[in-house]
């Protein structure tokens, strides 16, 4: 500022903040306060206006009133190195009447030739890491207790897939036992009926060939099981 020149608009924040991601738009808020009693117009102006969308990019403010104006990046496909941005933007505010309208302004009333009562403010770009989010608020905290629910979840399954093989392991040495229980039982009763038969008529009927077969069917069955 010149010493003619005073603060008109407070300007929050006092730098230009964007949280940096390639490829995506991102917006950053200026917040314009009138600290007069008069009306103040102003004009924002930067070193790269190919990268950067400025909306309103001039307007009044009212007496003892704010205005906001949103100031959007384009795109990036490579970032700066080191993450050091070089763009600046100006700010430039004059007390005007209460008569004058947007679509009347002009850069010549910010000039000190125009008889206005004029003031500048330089602001520097910042970029910042993106914070990082998650499902459970945007904290790491979250992401952390996340985590441990997904660890414990997993830890349960994976109890659970290696029991069942392990019970259904026991359950066929079981069936195995029991099937071999069940032929000794069958020997046990083929010799003793194969005595009585042989005891009464000397030799096989054709009633002990029967019988022979059908346990010989029904053995295969269990063993089979």
């Amino acid at each position: 500022m010149s010493s003619d020149s005073r603060e008109l608009l407070g300007i929050d924040p006092p730098e230009l903040i964007f949280p940096f991601e390639l490829k995506k738009q991102i917006s950053c808020s200026l917040h314009l306060t009138n600290k007069t009693d008069e009306y103040v117009t102003f004009k924002v102006k930067t070193t790269s206006p190919k990268k950067y969308c400025v909306r309103p990019n001039n307007g009044i403010v009212a007496p003892q009133s704010t205005s906001d104006v949103l100031v959007t990046m384009q795109a990036q496909r490579e970032a700066p190195p080191d993450m050091q941005c070089k763009d600046k933007f100006l700010v430039q505010s004059a007390i005007v009447t209460q008569e004058l309208t947007p679509k009347d302004i002009t850069g010549d009333m910010f000039t000190k030739e125009s008889g206005n009562v004029v003031d500048e403010v330089k602001l520097k770009v910042v970029y910042t890491q993106p914070h990082p989010t998650s499902l459970n608020g945007g904290s790491e905290e979250g992401l952390g207790s996340l985590s441990y629910q997904e660890a414990t979840k997993g830890s349960r399954e994976s109890e659970t897939v290696t029991s069942e093989p392990l019970a259904l392991i026991s359950k066929l040495k079981e069936e195995k036992s029991s099937a071999i229980q069940q032929n000794m039982k069958l020997r046990e009763e083929l010799d003793l009926l194969r005595r009585q038969m042989g005891s009464q008529h000397g030799g096989f009927s054709l009633v002990f060939v029967l019988v022979i077969a059908i346990l010989g069917i029904l053995l295969g069955f269990l063993i089979k099981r």
